[in-house]
């Protein structure tokens, strides 16, 4: 009987993460996270699951990683300060490794097939819950008086959010740090006061 080669698990996960982030869920296949965690097929099975747990893994490992900011955004003391630390902290990780820009929740799932649908799902779901957390911070400040009470804290949500994953497209057709820091200061230069 054959020794299965060993490992480090924790290394071949930050390979693949690297690799789905620079070509989305469907388009990493398993020959190239093979080649890039330097494992072969049977044992990424083995350590991961199929490819859909393992991507699960890498988003895992993306959130701890890289976007810490944007819960820690929540908690700071004006909605000013919040969208600009979440939009700040966008424009930093999409532009932050030129061998893949923009974000990986965004490149896995631009384009699914139906084979795919659990994946786009679970991405809809992390998104969700990010932009339902952002509402309830900006209903907050609505309602100790720093928001004006004609603003409808979700639409205001879903408009930061839209930035951001707009912000993370054009990271991924090559707009610079730059071009998106401009997006962060017009956004921020426009935000709603209730002193407005």
């Amino acid at each position: 009987m054959g020794r299965h080669r060993q490992f480090d698990e924790g290394e071949a996960l930050e390979a693949a993460l690297s690799v789905f982030w620079q070509k989305g869920y469907e388009g990493a296949s398993f020959e190239d996270l093979s080649q890039a965690t330097g494992v072969a097929r049977p044992g990424l099975y083995s350590a991961f699951g199929n490819k859909e747990a393992l991507f699960i893994k890498a988003l895992d490992l993306y959130d701890a990683r890289y976007m810490g900011f944007m819960s820690e955004a929540l908690s700071e003391p004006t909605s000013l300060k919040v969208v600009e630390r979440i939009l700040q902290g966008s424009a930093n990780i999409h532009t932050m490794d030129s061998a893949h820009p923009g974000c990986l929740g965004i490149n896995g799932a631009l384009a699914c097939s139906d084979d795919a649908e659990p994946i786009r799902r679970e991405l809809i779901r992390r998104r969700a819950a990010t932009q339902l957390a952002l509402r309830k911070r900006l209903e907050r400040a609505q309602r100790e008086g720093e928001l004006p009470a004609s603003v409808d804290g979700a639409t205001l949500a879903s408009f930061v959010m839209a930035i951001s994953q707009g912000m993370a497209v054009q990271a991924k057709a090559g707009a610079s740090k730059k071009a998106l820091e401009g997006l962060v200061e017009y956004v921020i230069k426009t935000w709603p006061s209730a002193s407005r």
